[in-house]
């Protein structure tokens, strides 16, 4: 790599909060890493133009410049991650007296396991929720910092429709054969309109848990806020297999993910699938044209859903569509236009999931639609902590659960890419 190169900086987005100058100047070496990928590209391709095949120093030199590249999104996307984080807690004031009891009792329980206090609220509140065997719980307010913290950092749950329940399946009719409408006269008589045929979608929450360990000193530490620490450690665990499950997740005991929903080629599709366009080639795109795929993809997309529709895929895969230009020379991928921003292909947003297949041979590596009436994330109300200091001494177990289901709710607002001859 030349020495004009940026330098990726360290990984230490977590470690503090950004300022505003922390972010841009990220910005501003993402930016500069994109700009010389985009020239060792067009000198890759002007070689194989000229020569048939590129060099292998120049096509070494742009994975080098690929990888920065992606080491500058990723610290980029963890300092935005932090700055937009709420602060937990804040003035007690602003909560209700019940709200401020249950809060002082949640946290007695967790630094000393005295779990009285809990014990008489949830009595005087008639609450079957909460026991000893199935742990306590959260405050509301900590159910919310973890639902926001697994919005910013769980994929697919950032872009699916969220729905929150009380019961263990959320049940969603839909019609099969569509409603009889007409057009009428004001004074004309009214036919008697066909009943429509209905089905039923359901989508059970199945349990998902974390459990984070702490020590006694963490615990006996009163400066530390132990509703930020739960959440915060709880976010990785639930938002990677949250991840993962929503993409492939085969809806045993966990939610049905929308790559595991039947496909079939898009002249074919009917409701109950997902339909797909394939490249003509396996394991890649077309060497002609390989754009045409992608604007075939795009359009067999309604225009009611193209509206507020992105393009999903790993970033491997991304790495490959960012060589792509359409028949102008121009670049089909563009970089975020701000810091926090989506990258775009064809001027469609890009989600970035890391649990979309690579690239291979009848792969669906690439999803488009309108995920937020695709794919639906259903959230049971409550999350529960059960403190256990004795599996583990001298360390302190809480075991955190919480209920998540989801699955693909309208069969016609995601389209897929196979990699594959048809």
């Amino acid at each position: 790599m030349s020495d004009a190169m940026p330098r990726a900086p360290e990984n230490k987005a977590a470690d503090f909060v950004p300022s505003s100058g922390d972010v841009v100047d990220a910005y501003d070496q993402f930016m500069r890493a994109f700009e010389s990928y985009r020239d060792v590209n067009d000198e890759r391709l002007s070689e194989i133009e000229s020569r048939i095949t590129a060099d292998p120093l120049t096509e070494e030199k742009l994975a080098r410049i690929d990888a920065v590249l992606d080491r500058h999104k990723s610290v980029l996307d963890q300092m935005v991650l932090k700055s937009r984080r709420p602060a937990l807690g804040g003035d007690p004031e602003r909560f209700s007296l019940g709200a401020r009891e249950r809060k002082s009792a949640f946290e007695v329980y967790v630094r000393r396991r005295d779990a009285t206090a809990l014990t008489r609220l949830d009595a005087k509140s008639m609450s079957v929720g909460s026991n000893s065997d199935g742990g306590y719980l959260v405050p509301d307010e900590t159910e919310r910092e973890i639902g926001t913290r697994l919005i910013q950092s769980s994929p697919i749950r950032a872009i699916a429709g969220i729905r929150t329940i009380s019961a263990n399946v959320y049940k969603k009719p839909f019609a099969t054969t569509g409603f009889s409408t007409g057009w009428v006269g004001e004074t004309d008589a009214r036919t008697q309109t066909n009943t429509p045929n209905l089905a039923e979608l359901e989508f059970p929450a199945m349990e998902l848990y974390a459990m984070p360990a702490a020590t006694q000193t963490l615990l006996d530490d009163n400066a530390v806020d132990l509703d930020q620490w739960i959440a915060q450690e709880v976010e990785t665990a639930f938002a990677t297999q949250e991840g993962a499950a929503f993409v492939n997740g085969d809806g045993d005991k966990k939610p049905k993910g929308f790559l595991n929903a039947t496909k079939v080629a898009e002249a074919s599709w009917s409701w109950g699938n997902l339909g797909y366009i394939a490249t003509g080639v396996s394991g890649d795109f077309a060497a002609t044209d390989p754009a045409d795929e992608l604007v075939d993809l795009v359009y067999a997309l309604k225009a009611g859903y193209r509206q507020n529709a992105r393009f999903v895929m790993n970033r491997r895969t991304q790495a490959s569509v960012r060589k792509l230009k359409d028949g102008d020379g121009r670049y089909l991928w563009m970089p975020p236009a701000e810091a926090g921003g989506d990258a775009t292909l064809l001027g469609f947003p890009v989600t970035e999931a890391e649990d979309m297949p690579n690239i291979a041979a009848n792969s669906f590596s690439l999803a488009f639609g309108d995920f937020r009436r695709g794919y639906l994330v259903v959230d049971r109300l409550g999350v529960r902590v059960l403190r256990d200091p004795y599996s583990a001494k001298p360390y302190v177990l809480f075991y955190t659960t919480k209920r998540v289901g989801g699955g693909v709710q309208d069969f016609d607002a995601i389209k897929l890419l196979k990699f594959g001859v048809s």
